[in-house]
């Protein structure tokens, strides 16, 4: 996917900048995803649920990959999206359908790359 070799290019880019209020918001964004209280799966559910409501689909790309490496069913991510519908109205709608676009790309990719690593 070009998506992930764009996002690695330009996160480098970004913390490679020198500017520090954006390196700590990376280091924040990432820490965030790890396990605490909640294990990392649910924490990327958090993570898909509420890009979906704010229509980043980058973000919503992410989190499907994630969540797809981490073991989610083609059903747990069909609820969380019912859920970001529910949440962010029928103007989810056109993001929903490029979410299914990726489930559909990420496991036609698992039949030759079963853990993604093309997309690490």
């Amino acid at each position: 996917m070009e998506y992930n070799k764009f996002r690695h290019r330009m996160n480098d880019r970004i913390t490679n900048s020198g500017h520090l209020g954006l390196k700590r918001f990376w280091a924040l964004d990432g820490r965030a995803y790890e396990p605490g209280e909640l294990d990392e799966k649910t924490l990327e559910f958090c993570g898909l649920t509420t890009s979906m409501v704010l229509k980043c689909d980058d973000c919503v790309t992410y989190h499907l990959i994630r969540l797809i490496q981490l073991g989610a069913t083609d059903n747990e991510l069909y609820e969380s999206l019912n859920v970001s519908l529910i949440v962010g109205g029928s103007i989810t709608i056109p993001h929903i359908r490029r979410a299914f676009e990726t489930i559909d790309s990420c496991r036609e990719l698992q039949k030759t790359d079963p853990e993604l690593t093309a997309l690490l």
